[in-house]
């Protein structure tokens, strides 16, 4: 075996993740476990200043709801999210999120984030929900309160966690590896707190060549909250709730501060408004075809189908909305030429603060907003909980906000745990609460922690660690280096190799699966029975080529676990999608042989993989709704 040392760290509560639904946690966990005196541990794979989907930065904050300032409801934000993901969301998550999201966002404030305010003093929304930010540090100044709350002493950056540790159907822990040292870590805990986020790279990318690596979400998101989930025998939720977000093509700039704040419009390549020449096309989604705003997937399958007729390219008319607003200012030359160069100064900077390749790109071609239109296209599908997808594990719901419908369903003791005890989950680990985003699955976090803390206190005995049992766990993890190191001397060129595979070819190999039979950009993401059950027979292979990959140093051993997790996270989507015999989001993914919304397919579609068989069950949960709780 590898000559690693191994480090064993007991704690009470353990936080995997350094995102901003791990600070939030880090932020409360700290104050109630001081009350109780408790430890609590962070492990993140990265380091926590840029690490998550806010490391580059945010150019505004997609969900603040303005509860004490009267502006909207409780229910005025569920109602939002129900019908953006088509009527499949837990509302009770939804409403518990959204009811204390406010006061995240006021301690971004109180610890230095700047948010645009009018004259007036007020903030200034970019939507009904979002507020406009100076975002380039969002992430480190969140980070800075989380690291000061546990102390650095608590914090162990690099390092990438793998697997539970089990006690029965109990977690009780972590173990992982260092990607700096040669260190293996044990990580024993009353209770572990997954907020690993969610999955990049599992689908074929639309970049390649010198752009391979360039995604929307985080590259390094690998699938590590639904692999650790599922490891641990918890329930899943959405699976096949992929995200295929539009963004300014090639370099994924966000779009949100143009059709919102801009109030700009998309066109083809004909000049025509995709959003008017299809609306016809919005009687076939019915309820949700009808609502306002246009459920994101609707709005993609419009844009999409003029795609599919060659009407190609699409286009952001951002001198358009440019000219638009400056048009007040006509009469007034000097305004006028004031407000264009305010303007083209806030274009630039919506990219500067979260997107800085897509100002690169702009400037390498030639692009001026003010003056010409930009391309948008639909990206590559994620999987995330925390944005207009909604994968994730399965839950407990707060207790005040069930009715006597929604109790035997959705609640079993303490919020947001996950149906395997001990482990509470948040962010893009939390499946079917959408449209959280960085405020809310910061707020997430806190409340995750503050139950945690309560479960720990309520089951104060020490965890119990079978030492056989992770000595396997370890020659396990290990096991890529030691299949390299045994076999490269029989090649005259180590990437190619009958014994073993290599991480980046095992990458290649998963998305070349999955975008052509699991609806990927190539099939311009429609997919099929059987074209799934081709995909699944394919994805069992890979399974069993998984036990030759090979790692020649640290950097590639991580490569290795992360290929894995986005397989076990690719596999679990696909027996989804297939359980689900419907087409519930076009725009997101399209069943060729099931066309439509059907009835009965009102309900969540649940899988759950059982360590002691290795075989999966499929589960379907009743959608209940909460309205006489808000």
């Amino acid at each position: 075996m590898a000559n690693f040392e191994t480090r064993e760290v007991s704690t009470d509560l353990l936080i995997v993740g350094g995102g901003m639904a791990a600070c939030g946690a880090a932020v409360e966990a700290a104050y109630w476990a001081k009350k109780h005196g408790l430890k609590v541990t962070l492990v993140d794979k990265a380091a926590m200043d840029r690490s998550g989907a806010v490391a580059m930065g945010l150019s505004a904050i997609n969900q603040y709801v303005g509860l004490k300032d009267g502006q909207n409801t409780l229910k005025d934000y569920v109602d939002y999210v129900r019908n953006d993901l088509m009527g499949i969301t837990r509302e009770d998550l939804v409403a518990n999120i959204a009811r204390h999201v406010d006061s995240s966002v006021h301690l971004f404030e109180k610890w230095g984030l700047p948010i645009w305010k009018d004259e007036k003093g007020a903030y200034v929304h970019e939507g009904r929900w979002q507020l406009m930010i100076n975002g380039e540090s969002y992430k480190v100044v969140v980070a800075e309160a989380a690291k000061n709350a546990l102390g650095m002493d608590n914090i162990y950056e690099r390092v990438f966690i793998t697997e539970p540790i089990m006690d029965g159907n109990k977690c009780v822990g972590a173990i992982g590896f260092s990607v700096r040292e040669n260190v293996f870590y044990v990580f024993k805990a009353k209770a572990v707190l997954v907020a690993m986020g969610g999955a990049v790279h599992v689908f074929k990318p639309r970049s390649s060549g010198e752009g391979l690596g360039r995604a929307w979400y985080p590259p390094w998101n690998s699938g590590s909250s639904a692999y650790f989930t599922l490891k641990a025998g918890a329930e899943m939720t959405c699976q096949e709730v992929r995200f295929i977000p539009v963004r300014f093509k090639d370099a994924y700039g966000p779009v949100g501060a143009w059709f919102l704040l801009f109030k700009s419009r998309a066109t083809n390549g004909l000049d025509e408004n995709y959003m008017e020449t299809r609306k016809g096309e919005l009687e076939k989604w019915v309820p949700y075809g009808k609502v306002k705003p246009v459920p994101a997937n609707l709005r993609n399958w419009l844009m999409l189908l003029d795609v599919q007729e060659g009407k190609g390219p699409i286009f952001m008319r951002t001198e358009e909305a440019i000219a638009n607003i400056a048009a007040a200012y006509k009469d007034d030359p000097k305004g006028y030429k004031t407000k264009m160069k305010e303007l083209e100064s806030e274009a630039w900077e919506d990219f500067l603060d979260m997107t800085i390749s897509q100002a690169i790109l702009w400037a390498a071609s030639n692009v001026a907003p003010e003056e010409v239109k930009s391309e948008i296209a639909a990206a590559e599908p994620y999987f995330i909980g925390s944005h207009s997808g909604a994968s994730g594990a399965w839950v407990s719901g707060p207790e005040d906000l069930q009715t006597d419908k929604s109790r035997p369903v959705y609640f079993w003791g303490y919020g947001h745990m996950a149906t395997t005890p001990g482990i509470f989950c948040a962010g893009d680990a939390s499946g079917a609460s959408s449209h959280k985003f960085s405020s809310g699955s910061h707020a997430e976090g806190r409340i995750c922690a503050k139950e945690a803390i309560r479960y720990i206190v309520d089951h104060p005995e020490a965890p119990k660690v079978d030492a056989k049992k992770v000595e396997e766990l370890k020659a396990n993890v290990l096991k890529p280096l030691n299949h390299f190191a045994a076999n490269k001397g029989y090649t005259s060129d180590d990437n190619i190799h009958p014994e073993y595979i290599r991480p980046k070819m095992f990458m290649f190999r998963l998305q070349k699966i999955m975008d052509e039979y699991a609806g990927g950009v190539t099939a311009q993401f429609k997919t099929s029975k059987s074209l799934l059950e081709k995909g699944l027979t394919l994805l069992s292979m890979l399974k069993e080529d998984s036990e030759k990959l090979a790692a020649e140093d640290l950097h590639e051993l991580m490569r290795c676990w992360e290929n894995i997790q986005r397989m076990w996270q690719a596999e679990a989507h696909v027996r989804t999608i297939l359980f689900r015999e419907e087409t519930r989001w076009p725009g997101y993914y399209f069943r060729s042989d099931t066309p439509g919304m059907k009835d009965d397919w009102q309900a969540f579609a649940n899988c759950k993989w059982d360590p002691k068989s290795n075989t999966w069950e499929m589960i379907k949960r009743p959608v209940i709704y909460i309205n006489e709780k808000l």
